[in-house]
Order: C-alpha cells, then sequence, then structure tokens
C-alpha cells in the first residue's frame, strides 16, 4: 500500500516530531503546533485519495501538468485525410 519513500517521509516526520516532544519546552498553543508539524505534514502527503496513490503522487502530478505544454495540437481524423477526393 505505501512506497518506500512514503514510510520515508512519514518515518522522518515523526522522528522530528519526537526530537522537538524531548527538546522544546511547551509554553503555549504555538511551540506545541511547531512540535506536532512534522508530522502531521507527513501524514498528510502519505494520506491515500481516490484516482491517485496519495497526496503526495497529486501534487508531483498537478506540478507536472502545470509546467508542461498546455498548447494541444489538434491531430483528429481530419489531420492525415486519406479519403482524398479523386
Amino acid at each position: 500500500m505505501f512506497r518506500w519513500i512514503d514510510l520515508i517521509i512519514f518515518g522522518i516526520g515523526c522522528l522530528l516530531t519526537l526530537l522537538f516532544l524531548f527538546v522544546i519546552p511547551v509554553d503555549n498553543l504555538f511551540t506545541m503546533i511547531i512540535k506536532l508539524l512534522p508530522a502531521g505534514i507527513g501524514a498528510f502527503l502519505v494520506l491515500p485519495i481516490p484516482n491517485y496513490h496519495n497526496v503526495l503522487v497529486f501534487i508531483q502530478e498537478m506540478i507536472k501538468y502545470f509546467s508542461n505544454r498546455r498548447v494541444y495540437i489538434w491531430k483528429g481524423w481530419c489531420f492525415n485525410n486519406e479519403y482524398k477526393d479523386k
């Protein structure tokens, strides 16, 4: 279900969160959000969605779509007309 890169991203996010939990003292809500943010981002990226593998693959495909050429050349049924009038 998960690729190796998905597990690595989620694992690094969880390890950073654990490191932040031990190192940074909790003073207020903002520091707690900062401490939990790496695991939240990692979990969001590997979250499965329909029609794509996960959110990371969707973001990659969206970047690929918007960065490529979007001027489509017509190659329909009349591009190479094989039935010419004689």
